[in-house]
């Protein structure tokens, strides 16, 4: 029976539109799951919506329509870009999914039954940032406002709310990323977190008066009054409330093996959301990757800050699977790297027009010319061997064993695809076939680039989807029983032998720009 591997992305916040910053995220948690599912694991992946709030709320009421309505459209709009994007999720989440607060619910008595004083009232006053919809720290203010939303005005605002007594847990917190290194990567951001435990942890606000567009806080306060949950607090359990907490059959998915997020939202994943855990006695998940940010001309990508590139146009210039390819390469997974349009012209031409396109066009154009078609028999050869060393890289860069690092993987495979131009280049298919005698030696050389042409289609197909199918299908793979790249386990590649199948050139996969 497979492992199960359950990955999670973080559900976005329903007050716009989807854009690159959300998009990368999506795709490189899409990319590692793609890659399990061929590396024979029992995959479910989770993403979604987080629809709460009172910046929610204050922008449905801008827009004059009522709060569900408004995250109505949004959910569809992620969703539509989602499908464009060729995400294969198998679950979307929406926090006002009724079974989502029946779970919140559950879990808040569930903290409060094991352990009652972790939730007591207080009266709080400091800045408060709507766009995170926290509380900042004087070290998260900068020129009177958020570093991470400079454009929104902080509001001082003073309430009696409920705590959670997040303080109680600092011996925990620090056990679990010293004593698990791998719980928080990249180490860059385990070692914030531990510098952000030296600093000392706050307890935390987690309910907001007057605030109607919440999941109703299940404890009353001592006035009488039902408070709204903070969004966070209804947000982070999304992870588990898609299992189905808290009825019976949850723990067979629960914990998750990885939850993908961004590094600004690290500490409620690995602080707040550890101890929620802890407090209600249930597991913490295996691992949390926080990546870096898509930056455009050195800035992120924000909605509030109007750092905006549309996804739509960057989907038709050369689609769906080339902008996969390009936020995948050229954006490091555990760091920020810049999109520009130059930048993903030069990999576009460079890359997949001159480099992969036009290897599969050349070596397919001469099976038919050489082989009328179909694919010689011929022993394995020193260029097998010299792409598994590569390929061995590939596998380490996504299977966990150095971390989550589509940038790596890619970097590992289109080393193979310039040893096989150069191989073409070396040979000279060409000149063998007009020499009779040298029959076997051209069988070899094509029948090499093929089994080189097939390894690289499976292994492109977590990145570029779509493309790696055409491949496929181009190679006479599906004729030959292999129905689908993306079907194809890894641990099949050094035994995968597409003699006898029969070559079709198609359109170019990826048309030179004009």
């Amino acid at each position: 029976m497979s492992t199960p591997f359950y990955i999670t992305t973080a559900i976005d916040y329903a007050n716009g539109e989807p854009h690159h910053g959300h998009a990368y995220e999506k795709l490189g948690a899409d990319a590692i799951a793609r890659y399990m599912r061929q590396a024979g694991r029992q995959v479910h992946f989770l993403t979604g919506l987080d629809e709460h709030g009172q910046k929610v709320a204050q922008t449905a009421e801008a827009r004059g329509v009522p709060p569900q309505a408004f995250v109505d459209e949004i959910a569809d709009a992620f969703q539509r870009m989602w499908g464009r994007l060729e995400i294969s999720y198998d679950q979307f989440i929406r926090t006002t999914d009724a079974a989502h607060k029946r779970g919140v619910k559950a879990l808040i008595e569930r903290i409060h039954a094991r352990n009652p004083d972790d939730f007591y009232e207080q009266t709080y006053e400091g800045w408060y940032c709507v766009g995170c919809e926290l509380f900042k720290r004087d070290n998260e203010i900068e020129n009177g406002h958020c570093v991470l939303h400079p454009t929104r005005e902080l509001q001082w605002t003073q309430e009696r709310n409920w705590f959670f007594r997040l303080t109680k847990y600092a011996d925990f917190l620090r056990a679990l990323l010293t004593e698990n290194p791998t719980f928080l990567r990249p180490e860059s951001r385990r070692n914030e977190m531990l510098a952000l435990l030296d600093l000392g942890l706050e307890d935390l606000s987690i309910t907001r008066s007057r605030l109607a567009w919440a999941i109703p806080f299940p404890l009353v306060s001592s006035g009488g009054e039902t408070q709204g949950t903070w969004v966070w607090f209804d947000a982070l359990p999304n992870y588990l409330t898609a299992t189905g907490f808290p009825d019976a059959g949850f723990e067979s998915r629960w914990p998750a093996q990885l939850h993908v997020v961004g590094k600004d939202i690290t500490r409620l994943h690995t602080i707040v959301w550890p101890a929620m855990l802890q407090a209600a006695g249930l597991p913490v998940p295996q691992q949390v990757w926080a990546h870096g940010f898509v930056l455009l001309g050195g800035e992120r990508f924000s909605k509030s800050s109007g750092v905006r590139l549309d996804l739509g146009e960057a989907m038709d210039r050369y689609g769906v699977d080339a902008l996969r390819y390009f936020l995948l390469r050229e954006v490091p997974f555990d760091g920020d790297g810049n999109f520009s349009w130059e930048r993903f012209d030069d990999r576009y031409t460079s890359d997949l027009a001159n480099a992969f396109g036009n290897l599969a066009s050349r070596v397919i154009s001469m099976v038919e010319k050489y082989f009328d078609g179909e694919v010689p028999a011929a022993a394995r050869t020193v260029v097998d061997d010299a792409d598994f060393a590569d390929l061995a890289d590939f596998h380490a860069a996504m299977d966990g064993t150095r971390g989550y690092l589509p940038h790596e993987a890619l970097a590992a495979v289109w080393r193979t695809v310039a040893r096989a131009n150069e191989f073409v280049q070396s040979a000279a298919p060409w000149a063998l076939a007009k020499d009779p005698a040298r029959r076997a030696e051209l069988a070899s050389v094509m029948a090499s680039l093929v089994r080189q042409l097939a390894r690289q289609t499976v292994c492109v197909a977590p990145f570029m989807p779509a493309k790696a199918e055409e491949l496929w299908t181009q190679l006479g793979a599906p004729a030959a029983g292999r129905a689908r790249a993306a079907d194809v386990r890894f641990d099949e590649l050094a035994s995968l032998d597409p003699t006898a199948w029969r070559v079709t050139k198609g359109a170019p996969l990826f048309p030179r720009p004009a």
